[in-house]
């Protein structure tokens, strides 16, 4: 699923529901300006790349991937929904995970608006909402 004419600002929450499918080796969540341009790429892996129940981070500008960030904490399960949330400022990405617990990642781009959001992999989007 692609949304291209998203307004998300600084300040606002992002909140999003998902359920993994059955056999989801992953999936990913990206927001920035367009599919060349990713201030944020969220990617849970239960088992995908060589990594096991493990949340990567990173950012893409002008189709070029930065540094990936790992997060060991993951507490999605496969078919079951679950619900996290994304906050910014020109600096960071704050995420609230499912159990609570909150990641940070830095805006690599330090924009305050982005307008682009996609997800991918295996999972469907239960419900999007930005408040």
């Amino acid at each position: 699923m692609k949304v291209k004419d998203m307004t998300f600002k600084e300040g606002q929450e992002f909140k999003i529901r998902i359920k993994p499918k059955d056999d989801c080796c992953s999936f990913a969540i990206n927001i920035g300006h367009d599919s060349d341009n990713i201030a944020l790429h969220f990617n849970p892996r239960f088992d995908s790349g060589g990594d096991y129940n493990t949340i990567v981070f990173n950012s893409l500008s002008g189709g070029c991937w930065g540094d990936e960030q790992r997060e060991e904490n993951f507490p999605f399960q496969r078919g079951e929904e679950c619900k996290f949330y994304i906050n910014f400022n020109n600096e960071q990405f704050y995420i609230k995970l499912p159990d609570g617990c909150m990641v940070n990642f830095p805006n690599r781009m330090g924009d305050v608006k982005y307008k682009y959001f996609d997800v991918s992999g295996e999972a469907r989007i239960v419900g999007i909402k930005i408040k």
